[in-house]
């Protein structure tokens, strides 16, 4: 999948709440933050799509029809009947047309219809699946899962997750009244806040510098509580055997503190420099070239078409303890 078709898609996502939000919505998922997911759908936050998360996306588009075979084969190994009705689906909540559920595979086992998820997991990651035939699938999973059976109404989900290249483990979530019930108003919930722009609490560092992008140019006076923390973190980094994530918990605390100040004084002494470098201007000549054809006698028109094709983005905000 192409880094301009990711983009398309995530635009496209911020009009509803699907399977891979759940778990961010619920403070669950390792990649995502609920501030974060808030700042996707309000537009103010796109996740940028790397080289390696591009190759990642491929590889998994390129390996689902690989893995739902093999599913039905294993399936059909153990004396099932199987019979796939519908593939990479998308279904509306039949209450809230802002909760919807794309899911990877509807099929008929033993005469139930069921959800079908696949996915593949690096074998690193294969410690946190647990005994094939049971529930024990990471919760960020089990969350979509539960999404997708309250959306669809059905009562039970089959997992197949392909480690490495033949490790194929088969896992059955069933429908949880309870869960559901908890997902379905917390999705209310959090779609109201994006509605009437009430953010949640940033609770990451990413979610704080998200929420700063902007020093202001102002500078802050340090009060004790601020002062400590300064002086804290200079002494953690001066350990080398110190924890870094307490390292991290302090600039967080220290940089909520600040918010859009450039620098922090305290008698005339600067503790923390936070400011922006330079804005980086870009210009996609190959696009802008392509698109001047026809402007080439009309210096106006063609600067019009330069400028659609440049972006501007913030400069970096570097935390400097001084």
């Amino acid at each position: 999948m192409s880094a301009q078709i990711e983009e398309v898609l995530q635009m496209h996502r911020r009009t509803y709440i699907g399977g891979s939000d759940v778990a961010a919505i619920l403070g669950v998922s390792p990649w995502k933050s609920r501030f974060a997911l808030y700042q996707q759908k309000i537009g103010e936050w796109h996740e940028e799509i790397t080289p390696q998360k591009e190759r990642i996306f491929a590889r998994g588009k390129r390996w689902e029809p690989v893995v739902m075979e093999m599913l039905i084969d294993e399936l059909e190994d153990r004396g099932h009947e199987v019979q796939v009705t519908g593939r990479n689906n998308r279904i509306k909540d039949i209450d809230h047309d802002f909760i919807a559920a794309e899911i990877d595979m509807e099929l008929i086992v033993d005469g139930e219809l069921i959800n079908g998820e696949m996915k593949t997991v690096h074998p690193f990651a294969a410690k946190d699946w647990g005994e094939p035939e049971t529930d024990e699938i990471p919760i960020y999973y089990t969350a979509q899962c539960l999404h997708g059976q309250m959306v669809a109404r059905r009562s039970k989900t089959v997992v197949a997750a392909l480690i490495g290249a033949d490790d194929l483990r088969v896992h059955f979530v069933n429908r949880d009244e309870e869960m559901i019930g908890i997902i379905r108003n917390a999705e209310i919930e959090f779609w109201n806040m994006v509605q009437n722009r009430i953010a949640p609490d940033p609770v990451t560092i990413d979610d704080i510098n998200r929420l700063y992008r902007r020093d202001s140019g102002q500078i802050m006076e340090a009060d004790a509580e601020l002062l400590t923390l300064c002086t804290e973190l200079a002494h953690v980094n001066e350990d080398l055997k110190a924890n870094d994530a307490h390292a991290e918990t302090l600039k967080s605390r220290i940089k909520a503190r600040m918010g859009e100040a450039a620098l922090l004084m305290h008698n005339g002494q600067k503790l923390v420099s936070w400011k922006n470098n330079k804005e980086s201007i870009k210009t996609d000549w190959k696009e802008a070239f392509m698109s001047l054809s026809g402007f080439l006698k009309d210096p106006d028109l063609a600067s019009e078409a330069i400028k659609c094709h440049t972006t501007t983005k913030p400069g970096a905000r570097p935390f400097l303890l001084k």
